[in-house]
């Protein structure tokens, strides 16, 4: 039994070897003929050869691996076969099986090829613009910048040939940010050359001349600068600057390189003839005539046009009849190859040579009616291609955007329960902590400001012992002297009653303070014994205050603190005018005070008792009191008292 368990093993292990080994070989052989139909030594029809064999051994082994590859590149050789029938049967396949396994990078390949059918064979440029736009998406997707710059590159090349010059220069300005400069020398060559087209055509000559210039500097291919060079020359034509165009054709038209690209060479040669003769250098047809026979016998259409123009334009003031010709097979050739611009611009040269010709008038109207509602249609037709792939590109990022925030979300989410325990011991010892911390706290405030109302009554006590000593004792003992030495009763008199008049005043500072309804009374009477007729005062916001409000050790520091800074104005400041504003605040009340005494310097401000005890008062109920005084520059005080 153990034998045929054994025996079973071996050949389950022998087969999984064998198929491994048939796999590697299949891979083997899928990898060479690919290799074999990209070997650019080969022939197309031994690249069709090499590229069916690996695609029929992909349909049998391991397709998802080989098969988006190999299928592009059957494509591409059916492409360059020109086997169009069979490209569009393979690129429906590869998009459909790309789409299956989402593999973003062969949709964008495929999609530029299915643009470039589009565009190129089929000539339709709407559907080339669109699918060209799908294939920018997709290589967005995967990151590929070169590919994006490469397609919006040929987007703005198809707004360019729809007259869409606004567009196109925006468009080739954002495929320039996305084209590497390295790696994408040539399309970068390109994108500079077309924007330079566009600036000529909006007959912006010198922007087009810079970027002409900026085309060749980058360029790295010999032919594609002199091509440049030919434009920047049709350029001075068109800026009616022949002599530099003339120069500039002259050379081009030597280089032995140029000689080898035909139709870029008659293109200069034809420019230079038509420069000459604008220029009146050149008063014969045959430079003209002779590029032209050598673009019919290379059925060179376009080219055609651009001869049959110059010479139509050579013969219009001398011979209206072969000028008519010339400009007949303009129209010809431009309906034949859809060019309606053409056929707008040969029937303008004939208005000049026929002006009275109604029906060549009504032609040319008709032209350029059509001509502005189709490129209209077309503006409005890229900008909401334009409109509609950024709202998809928000979209896409709007769905990003708040999938990742479902994510992190979720992640949050997951660790809360371990975050909000942590949070929860460490705010219990926070809380802790700080209950004792404002405990504490409070408590040295507590005793900070009890020993700051036992250092202001200190210092009341203080004043008035130097006041009963000093100002009272004085006084008594001088009516002592008057009473033994039996003086005249009326000297005597006179001292007892401002002995009198003195012991009131005393009294009623010492004595408790009304803070009832009477308060405000008594707030200015005590103003009143300050003030004389040698001193007004002057008083505003008083009304407005509801003293109802204040509280009663609030008016009693303020009362004693106003009577000090009148004591101190009446004693030293010498004024003739004091003012006192009222204003209520939110949380208390505002007091300030002036006068236009003499001042004090800071110097003496700093030895002054009475007002050094104000401020303690002040603060010993969370009040302040500022001092703003110099010599000979009167003296102010704003308080601020809490309710």
């Amino acid at each position: 039994m153990n034998k045929i368990i054994l025996i079973i093993f071996c050949s389950l292990f022998l087969s999984c070897n064998l198929n491994n080994s048939i796999d590697a070989k299949f891979n083997e052989c899928i990898q060479h003929y690919y290799k074999a139909s990209k070997d650019k030594s080969t022939s197309l029809s031994q690249k069709k050869k090499a590229i069916n064999t690996a695609l029929q051994c992909t349909q049998k082994r391991n397709k998802d691996t080989f098969f988006s590859k190999i299928l592009y590149q059957k494509n591409v050789i059916h492409l360059q076969n020109q086997e169009y029938d069979s490209l569009l049967v393979y690129q429906k396949l590869l998009l459909n099986h790309a789409a299956t396994i989402n593999d973003k990078l062969y949709l964008a390949k495929q999609y530029l090829i299915k643009a470039f059918y589009f565009d190129e064979v089929l000539q339709l440029p709407d559907s080339a613009f669109h699918y060209y736009n799908i294939s920018k998406d997709h290589f967005i997707t995967i990151k590929d910048s070169s590919g994006v710059g490469k397609n919006l590159l040929y987007m703005g090349l198809i707004q360019q040939n729809q007259n869409d010059y606004f567009g196109s220069k925006e468009t080739l300005t954002e495929a320039l940010q996305y084209l590497n400069p390295t790696k994408n020398i040539r399309y970068i060559s390109s994108a500079y050359n077309a924007l330079a087209t566009n600036h000529r055509k909006l007959l912006n000559y010198e922007d087009a001349i810079n970027y002409y210039s900026k085309a060749i500097k980058v360029a790295n291919s010999e032919k594609d600068k002199l091509i440049c060079k030919n434009n920047i020359a049709v350029t001075h034509v068109d800026h009616k600057q022949y002599e530099k165009a003339i120069a500039l054709l002259s050379g081009i038209i030597k280089d032995s390189l140029f000689q080898n690209i035909p139709k870029e060479y008659n293109r200069a040669i034809d420019n230079l003839a038509y420069a000459k003769w604008l220029s009146g250098q050149n008063k014969t047809e045959k430079p003209l005539l002779e590029v032209l026979n050598i673009r019919i016998k290379n059925n060179d259409k376009r080219g055609q046009i651009a001869s049959y123009t110059h010479l139509g334009e050579f013969y219009s003031k001398d011979n209206s009849m072969k000028a008519s010709a010339y400009f007949d097979s303009v129209i010809r050739l431009s309906k034949d190859l859809k060019m309606p611009r053409a056929e707008k611009d040969a029937v303008k040269f004939l208005m000049k040579v026929y002006p009275k010709n109604v029906e060549l008038r009504n032609r040319y109207v008709f032209l350029q009616d059509s001509l502005y509602a189709q490129e209209l249609k077309v503006k409005t037709q890229f900008a909401k291609y334009k409109y509609d792939d950024k709202q998809k590109q928000e979209s896409i990022l709007r769905l990003q955007k708040e999938k990742a925030e479902k994510d992190l979300a979720y992640t949050k989410e997951r660790h809360s329960k371990i975050i909000y325990l942590s949070a929860f011991i460490l705010a219990c010892l926070i809380i802790a902590f700080a209950i004792y911390f404002f405990k504490r706290r409070a408590e040295v405030l507590k005793q900070q400001n009890e020993l700051e109302k036992l250092e202001a009554v200190y210092n009341t006590e203080a004043e008035l012992s130097r006041k009963l000593h000093d100002d009272f004792g004085a006084k008594i003992n001088h009516s002592m002297l008057l009473v033994q030495n039996d003086s005249d009763k009326y000297k005597l008199l006179d001292a007892l009653d401002e002995l009198y008049n003195q012991s009131r005043d005393f009294s009623r500072e010492i004595n408790e303070v009304e803070t009832g309804a009477n308060y405000k009374n008594e707030l200015f009477d005590m103003f009143s014994i300050y003030t004389s007729t040698q001193v007004k005062l002057y008083t505003t916001g008083s009304k407005s205050i509801d003293w109802s409000t204040i509280n009663d050790l609030s008016k009693i520091v303020l009362y004693k603190v106003l009577r000090e800074l009148m004591i101190n104005m009446l004693k030293h400041s010498n004024a003739t005018a004091v003012k006192i504003a009222f204003k209520t605040l939110s949380d208390g009340l505002q007091i300030n005070y002036s006068d236009n005494g003499v001042g004090a310097s800071k110097m003496a401000m700093q030895t002054k008792n009475g007002l050094r005890n104000t401020e303690k008062r002040i603060q010993a109920i969370g009040g302040t009191i500022i001092f703003e005084t110099d010599k000979g520059k009167g003296f102010k005080a704003e308080i601020k008292t809490p309710n």
